[in-house]
């Protein structure tokens, strides 16, 4: 069984700690319908990255910021299906809060509703679109969220459930543990581990830091 040691615990939010993949698709669908775009098209795109960056990618001719806002709203106010992935909740409230974090392509105000509909308890450390100007694939956003927990980044372990955060992480030089929530796990192999969900992995920390045991 794969085991890693670290200091500290870097989140990815959507798929990670929280299910949000319906309403994702839904809002995705219906404002690529609404814009004379091919929904499966734009959602291919959709997943891992900063909303402002879908839109530029799928709709170079539209408004980034004035497109983001609109689908952000709407997924703020779509709760349907928004749940916390199996051991999340659980794993959050075990881990000394001042070793873990949240790095999100999302908006913070989408990442603290969405925190807050799993019942999972607002991190010390969070990192959102707002805080980076290059979002993931780009190591930022992770050597944003080591930089303010406190750790060098090669102490930090990641978990993602997309490719663009899995090379964001690796370039960041962090080691990473996938979740299958998002992607199956024949496209996450580029992570150093994969899981389905934390009742597939273990935990224990002391004074030096955290042991993660991956069945």
């Amino acid at each position: 069984m794969p085991q890693f040691h670290c200091s500290a615990i870097l989140f990815d939010l959507d798929g990670v700690l929280i299910d949000s993949t319906a309403s994702v698709s839904r809002q995705y669908r219906a404002w690529s319908l609404e814009n004379g775009l091919d929904p499966e098209f734009v959602l291919r795109n959709a997943h891992g990255v900063r909303t402002v960056e879908v839109i530029q990618r799928v709709a170079p001719h539209l408004d980034p910021e004035v497109e983001t806002l609109k689908i952000e709203k709407r997924e703020v106010a779509d709760h349907a299906g928004v749940t916390a992935i199996p051991g999340a909740p659980q794993l959050t409230r075990f881990l000394p809060q001042e070793r873990w974090g949240v790095v999100t392509s999302g908006r913070r105000h989408l990442a603290t509703g969405r925190l807050h509909l799993g019942g999972i308890e607002l991190p010390e450390v969070l990192v959102t679109a707002e805080d980076v100007q290059r979002g993931k694939p780009d190591p930022e956003p992770y050597l944003k969220g080591a930089e303010r927990l406190g750790f060098p980044p090669k102490d930090c372990i990641v978990f993602e459930d997309a490719p663009a955060g899995i090379e964001s992480a690796h370039a960041a030089k962090m080691k990473v543990i996938a979740l299958s929530s998002t992607y199956p796990a024949s496209e996450l192999i580029a992570a150093d581990a994969i899981i389905k969900n934390f009742h597939n992995a273990k935990f224990s920390f002391d004074s030096e830091g955290i042991t993660i045991v991956v069945d």
